[in-house]
């Protein structure tokens, strides 16, 4: 509850001010206004948040991990892999519901409609890129691989927010609220992919090897 407290909070303050139309989303129209540029290059970043692009790549990171798990006979080698997947279908459980009730409008850049917030590009990129991370990282010997893998999982996320920002197809809050609710995903699956690590440091027997 302490690592999901600070988000959940973050989330709920920032629903509260679209709701009630309140301060932050006069400073957050301000702020939006100074960002957008729609450009080609914006665009493309944007990109990076669509389903067609985040989702298979997540879906190569889960079926690696849950190959190289079963390989090495790893009690439960199935549960981190299908952590990943289920923070993954929480993303549209989740956001879609929200955009309903919010039923907040667009920038001034795209055509008038409502339902922008969250963002579910934000929310789609920081759960698949993270939940990849995660579940990767493990597996990776070198310090400095890993630390590449974050780096580059820390720039596809911020590209991707950047871009949906600076294109205008959301508001600066409706990806802030997107990274709170990612982070409240992505900790469920670090908390799987910690219990299996610990059950495997602490010996629990395999199905195929025996104890370790």
């Amino acid at each position: 509850m302490l690592l999901l407290g600070p988000p959940l909070l973050l989330f709920a303050l920032i629903t509260w001010q679209v709701v009630a139309d309140g301060p932050l989303v006069d400073l957050d129209e301000r702020l939006s206004a100074e960002l957008v540029r729609p450009d080609r290059a914006s665009e493309l970043l944007a990109d990076i948040g669509n389903i067609q692009v985040a989702v298979p790549l997540l879906a190569l990171a889960l079926a690696f991990v849950a190959w190289r798990g079963r390989a090495r006979g790893h009690d439960r080698w199935w549960l981190p892999p299908l952590a990943g997947a289920l923070a993954m279908v929480l993303v549209p459980v989740l956001v879609a519901p929200l955009k309903e009730w919010t039923d907040r409008p667009g920038t001034p850049a795209v055509p008038p409609a409502v339902g922008y917030y969250p963002s579910g590009h934000t929310a789609t990129a920081v759960v698949a890129y993270g939940a990849a991370t995660l579940l990767l990282l493990p597996l990776l010997g070198s310090p400095a691989v890993r630390r590449g893998l974050v780096v580059l999982c820390g720039a596809l996320v911020l590209g991707a927010s950047y871009g949906l920002v600076r294109r205008g197809y959301h508001w600066p809050l409706d990806v802030a609220a997107s990274w709170c609710l990612g982070a409240v995903l992505l900790i469920g699956v670090w908390l799987v992919v910690s219990r299996s690590r610990s059950r495997r440091s602490a010996g629990t027997p395999s199905r195929r090897i025996g104890p370790s």
